[in-house]
């Protein structure tokens, strides 16, 4: 169980990303035995870096509250909510399918975008400022039979919401898979085949991870 006291976000009161990451391997977990799906909802502030710049630090963090108690009321009663990044959000929503999962995260964005401009607290006081967020969802097994694998898929979602537009949801879709080819050495195969063993899972995922990870390290994300 999660140390509710040792994992709150004090800006926004919510469980942090550490209590996450438990609290959906306990989800994904439960859902396995009992036979049921668990949707994943990932958002994220769009365009938060100019806010900040635009309107100063003041007005980015009541961005962030703001967004924390809208959020907080969309998924009452369906599921748990977290802070999981300076400006992004993760919602654990047990028993829900992923097309309910996209109502409830449409519903919550176009509610929000509705009431732009929102009145924040900013450096030169009450400011009205436009501004949306975007989400990405991912559904457990569908999606990915590991915790892990289903919150990749969401962040994948994610940032195809951002790249195409922001302020809208977007659902986790299927993978294309290409074959291994004669790149990797014999001795590279031979260490993935083992660590695929260890860890209980298949290599193509290994090798998606370890793509996930270049990609983040060398490319930077704009949002």
């Amino acid at each position: 169980m999660v140390d509710e006291e040792t994992h709150r976000d004090e800006m926004t009161g919510l469980a942090t990303h550490r209590a996450f990451q438990q609290a959906f391997d306990e989800a994904t977990a439960r859902a396995e035995q009992e036979g049921a799906r668990v949707s994943l909802a990932i958002a994220d502030i769009d365009w938060f870096g100019k806010l900040n710049a635009e309107h100063g630090e003041k007005a980015g963090d009541e961005a962030i509250r703001t967004v924390a108690r809208h959020l907080v009321a969309a998924t009452a009663g369906r599921g748990e909510l977290f802070r999981v990044g300076g400006e992004e959000f993760a919602a654990i929503l047990y028993g829900t399918e992923k097309e309910d999962a996209f109502l409830l995260a449409e519903t919550a964005r176009s509610a929000f975008d509705a009431a732009n401009p929102h009145a924040l607290a900013a450096d030169g006081g009450e400011a009205a400022i436009a501004f949306t967020f975007s989400t990405g969802i991912a559904t457990y097994p569908d999606d990915g039979t590991r915790a892990r694998d289903v919150v990749r898929k969401a962040d994948e979602a994610l940032y195809r919401a951002k790249e195409t537009g922001r302020n809208r949801v977007c659902l986790a879709r299927e993978e294309r898979m290409v074959t291994k080819t004669s790149y990797y050495t014999q001795s590279q195969l031979e260490r993935l085949e083992r660590l695929a063993k260890r860890e209980g899972g298949g290599e193509a995922v290994l090798l998606r991870e370890a793509l996930d990870d270049l990609l983040r390290k060398y490319l930077v994300r704009e949002v």
